[in-house]
């Protein structure tokens, strides 16, 4: 068997994984299904993201950005986060998630954390996306209970300015506003963003309609339904989302009912 330069290309492309640079794996699990932009608000956010983006870009600035995107549990922040993160193009790219520090004790995540953050200081532009600020601060509401070790590093981390000639966009999510404003890490990030749960009708059914798995007279007796509704909604897209892949399996007789239901029994659950 011969092994040619064709076998080392292949390899780099699609077998090599590097130690640096982009983590588009990480970055699309967060966008699966695609992107929906449901309201003007989630445009707003794009765009407020991409300024961001400028700013640390721009020799003009101190090249150092951290952005809190926060709202309720499901209102799709970890989506967002991601989609300014791939649009940025940055060499460097990674996300620091819970997920992957199963098992790890305070002192190893504080390493993890020193360690990535280090990692993207050797690029001249990077973004890190720092997700689910709870989970990593073994954040419980019964007590409260938190780690200091893992806070006290993320203060010191997100508020590090970049060495020399390097430039960092942190991008982090969180659930609990109150919590972090009570630890002081709220004030630690220089914009807070508020992401937004699904409030009107419009808001609804622009997701619904969006994934086209309902036709079109569906779509205008959900509509209709949701319309009698005085109190309102608040619900996160992931519930909406979850509730449509539900729908898809349902016979057609029954896709109406199980929406409306879905979304009254949700509608204030989040809160």
């Amino acid at each position: 068997m011969m092994v040619n330069v064709e076998d080392f290309n292949y390899a780099l492309e699609n077998d090599v994984k590097a130690a640096f640079g982009h983590s588009d794996e990480e970055l699309e699990k967060f966008l699966v299904g695609g992107f929906i932009t449901w309201s003007s608000q989630v445009s707003q956010i794009l765009e407020q993201g991409a300024l961001h983006v400028k700013q640390t870009k721009s020799p003009d600035t101190r090249g150092f950005v951290s952005v809190l995107l926060a709202g309720a549990p499901n209102t799709g922040k970890s989506c967002l986060a991601a989609m300014i993160a791939k649009n940025s193009d940055f060499p460097f790219m990674k996300v620091i998630s819970a997920d992957d520090m199963v098992g790890y004790t305070e002192t190893a995540k504080c390493m993890a954390l020193r360690k990535m953050f280090d990692d993207a200081y050797r690029s001249p532009l990077s973004v890190l996306m720092v997700d689910n600020i709870e989970r990593l601060l073994d954040f419980s509401p019964i007590g409260p209970r938190y780690s200091n070790s893992v806070l006290q590093a993320l203060f010191v981390l997100v508020k590090k300015q970049p060495p020399p000639n390097r430039r960092l966009l942190v991008l982090a999510t969180a659930s609990n506003r109150s919590f972090l404003r009570e630890l002081g890490l709220l004030s630690a990030f220089g914009t807070v963003i508020d992401v937004p749960a699904l409030s009107t009708v419009d808001h609804i059914m622009a997701v619904i309609e969006d994934t086209n798995a309902l036709s079109a007279e569906h779509c205008e007796e959900i509509r209709s339904e949701l319309s009698r509704n005085p109190k309102g909604y608040m619900i996160g897209i992931k519930k909406l989302l979850n509730t449509i892949d539900m729908v898809k399996e349902c016979e057609e007789a029954d896709k109406v009912d199980v929406v409306v239901r879905s979304l009254q029994a949700e509608a204030f659950d989040e809160y």
